[in-house]
């Protein structure tokens, strides 16, 4: 204990030298050892960005310094991630452009250099987990000096800096994706952040739930532990992060309104405009009904606090909600707010996408049966095996049975409209060689189009989930340039409703072939839902569409020699909220009748237009496909999710099969 005090004392001394203590070195040594008697700054997550974040601009739209100030509800929210917090899970349930993200990088930050242990950050896939990385967590250490010396550069040999894992004195961070059983359960956490958990599929690798997967790496570090999970909701009854939410303490941000000071939590419906008229946007008070304009929201927020509306199934628990409504100003207005509603009105779709990304909030799916009767009473006349004049391509779903396969062939259109173009009944099964040459066979027909055109199938899914062994090693047989295999998983997925391909192994003649399959994998619940949605649109009348009246995207055609039968398997299932063991809810899709193959073939082929890229394609490619079979595009939006075209004109080419070149 002497050596300390009398260090101190000579540290005192101008005079301190290398000659005064003995040898070469020893005063920086002594400073060195002095300054590590000091106890590190009692930082709070966000004290610790607005000293050391900073803010690159290839990562950020507003670079430079941190500054919590910017977005003040965000501040609770971090410094309940600080070790000193005795909170262990905090649920974020939020919209986007509200700064969660930068908020999560402030805690890796802070981890890497005031609190250093074993940290997984999970994105819903791994492959978003390396465009995080690149995107994100090297900016992030990049820019800030005191995490640059603590990682190592990735080019230096041996540097324990890799693309999903970051080495530091005291710890690692571990980058995986949700859908990687072994990253999840890779090595112990005392950190864990699971970033957009309602993108994660509903199993890692069919080995369980990947929240329950992650969280079970930190429970041997008990109270010391950190949970943060963050996410834009989605559906209601499978949404992760509502769930978790509505288990909690439920914070909501309340913040002053600046006429009567009367503290309220901001919600759509108190924010008002004269409709087509969105820059006349205002929030009205709840307690004055005094108009508060936008200019007002930064003292708002400035003076605002998190208060509970609940009580916690899990008092180590909190959660927070917060829609774009608090977005700063100089990011999303409420001016913007009131645009994007109005867009979005008449469209399921686009109403959901402003449900979960600006209020934050889940979308509740409609998945009521439509009426069999009435979609029958609405058929139109067109001939078995003839293409209508709008549709530009087409694909078929196979749905293979113990004594059958039957297909159903879809024409598309713009804005992904369709028709049913033919159904068919292969019999034998299988088992039976001469039915899986009918499919074959089908592959080389053509469907006339009603411009005089010849059109071929551009793909072709077929369900791998009966006979599995038989569907690879016919797919092999033919190719799977025209033949596109698929597995249906059950459950909605906001990333992408169809994966892949993947490579399986194929049994030919007896003969195992190790990756001798390429395998699609279909979220039939979300396709399942998009159908309905489009059977239960609202459309012109025929004497409304005679006069040039255009039908809305995705409006499904069904012709009048679809019978009763095949209009009752369409609509053969409801979809229905079903509650588990552990109280917490699901939605399930479940059949109101036994047979429901019209159903099935209808996903198989719209997923079989999706692997085509239908959903993607940009104008020109919907034009060519027109140029190609002599249609003249009509007046109106030209993306593919716009209002297609009515009535198009006929030319009178010579006859021949169309493939086009985006169909392979």
């Amino acid at each position: 204990m002497s050596a300390p005090s009398s260090t101190a004392s000579r540290r005192s001394d101008p005079g301190l030298d290398n000659d005064v203590i003995g040898f070469d070195g020893a005063a920086a040594l002594i400073r060195a050892w002095s300054r590590g008697l000091r106890p590190d700054a009692d930082l709070t997550v966000s004290s610790w960005a607005d000293l050391h974040r900073k803010l690159a601009s290839r990562a950020s739209a507003e670079p430079g310094q941190y500054r919590t100030a910017r977005t003040p509800y965000m501040r609770e929210i971090m410094d309940r991630l600080s070790p000193g917090d005795p909170t262990q899970r905090i649920v974020f349930m939020k919209a986007a452009q509200v700064g969660a993200t930068e908020a999560g990088n402030n805690w890796i930050g802070f981890v890497i250099h005031q609190a250093p242990g074993p940290m997984l950050a999970v994105q819903p896939t791994v492959e978003l987990a390396k465009r995080n990385s690149r995107q994100r967590i090297d900016p992030l250490i990049d820019e800030s000096p005191e995490l640059r010396e603590r990682v190592k550069p990735a080019r230096s040999r041996d540097a324990g800096n890799t693309m999903l894992s970051k080495e530091f004195a005291g710890g690692i961070l571990i980058m995986t994706g949700a859908n990687s059983a072994v990253g999840l359960r890779s090595t112990p956490a005392r950190y864990i952040f699971l970033d957009e958990v309602d993108a994660y599929p509903a199993s890692a690798d069919e080995e369980g739930d990947p929240v329950t997967l992650a969280e079970a790496r930190s429970l041997t570090f008990a109270h010391r532990r950190k949970v943060f999970l963050v996410s834009t909701p989605t559906i209601r009854g499978l949404s992760r992060i509502e769930r978790e939410f509505e288990a909690s303490d439920q914070r909501r941000y309340f913040v002053p309104c600046p006429h009567c000071d009367a503290m309220q939590w901001l919600r759509f419906e108190r924010l008002r405009w004269e409709k087509g008229r969105p820059e006349t946007a205002e929030y009205l008070c709840e307690g004055c009904d005094a108009a508060i304009a936008e200019h007002h929201k930064t003292r708002m927020l400035e003076r605002g606090e998190w208060r509970a509306t609940a009580t916690a199934t899990d008092p180590a628990t909190v959660g927070y909600h917060l829609s774009a409504l608090y977005s700063p100003v100089g990011w999303l207005s409420w001016q913007r707010i009131a645009r994007a509603h109005e867009a979005a009105r008449g469209s399921d779709e686009a109403m959901r996408a402003f449900r979960n990304t600006i209020l934050g909030e889940t979308w509740m799916e409609t998945g009521e049966a439509p009426d069999w009767q009435r979609l029958a009473d609405r058929r139109e006349a067109w001939s078995p095996g003839t293409v209508p004049e709008r549709g530009l391509f087409l694909t078929a779903g196979a749905d293979v049975q113990k004594d059958r396969i039957e297909v159903d062939v879809w024409a598309w259109g713009r804005g992904l409209e369709s028709w049913l173009v033919d159904h068919l009944v292969l019999e034998g099964g299988p088992g039976d060689p001469a039915c899986w040459q009918q499919l074959t066979d089908l592959l080389g027909r053509t469907w006339t189009h009603a411009s005089g055109q010849l059109l071929s199938l551009a793909r072709l899914a077929i369900d791998t989930g009966y006979e599995t062994s038989a569907v690879y090693a016919w797919s092999r047989q033919v190719g799977f340039a025209q033949v596109a295999p698929v597995k249906g998983v059950e459950g909605f997925t906001r990333t992408s409703p169809v994966t892949g391909p993947t490579y399986v192994d194929a049994t030919v003649a007896g003969k195992r072939l190790r990756r001798g399959a390429r395998l699609w994998t279909v979220a039939t619940s979300t396709f399942k839902a998009e159908t309905y949605r489009f059977l239960r649109q609202d459309r012109p009348t025929r004497e409304e569409q005679a006069v040039g009246a255009l039908c809305p995207p995705g409006t499904i055609h069904l012709p009048d020699w679809a019978d009763g039968e095949w209009v009752k398997q369409l609509t053969a299932e409801q979809l229905v909220t079903v509650k588990g063991k552990r109280g917490f809810t699901r939605l399930e899709w479940q059949k109101l009748r036994e047979r429901n193959e019209a159903l099935d073939t209808r996903v198989y082929a719209r997923a079989a237009a999706w692997i085509l890229g239908a959903d993607r394609w940009p104008e020109a490619r919907w034009a060519d496909l027109e140029a190609q079979l002599g249609v003249a595009k009509q007046d109106g939006p030209t993306d593919g999710a716009a209002t297609v075209p009515s009535g198009p004109t006929r030319k009178t080419p010579r006859r021949r099969t169309v493939r086009s070149s985006y169909m392979r």
